[in-house]
């Protein structure tokens, strides 16, 4: 018989300190919209500080990139819901209607 699942350790988020990393000065987080048939969605994604894949669309028509990821998001129903806050969500590139840089 299968072991019940049991969920692991709850992701610890520091919004309290900047990122110090090596990889922190080569990239940038960028505050998007991001709109499904259901949901509409407002998060930072992760790119490249300048060059090569540093726009929003330059992720979204990545060749093998199925999901985008995106953190400090609001998830807002299309049909009047609650915003619900998360830490992380991956929204399924195939079901992006429109996405857009927030003002």
């Amino acid at each position: 018989m299968a072991e019940a699942y049991r969920p692991g350790p709850a992701l610890k988020v520091r919004a309290d300190r900047p990122d110090s990393s090596f990889m922190s000065a080569e990239i940038r987080r960028e505050r998007v919209v991001v709109e499904t048939e259901r949901y509409r969605i407002v998060g930072e994604v992760t790119l490249p500080a300048e060059g090569f894949h540093g726009r929003l669309s330059d992720l979204l028509n990545r060749e093998g990139v199925r999901f985008i990821p995106l953190v400090n998001a609001t998830v807002t129903g299309r049909n009047g819901e609650a915003p619900e806050q998360r830490p992380f969500i991956a929204v399924a590139r195939d079901h992006v209607q429109v996405a857009y840089e927030a003002d």
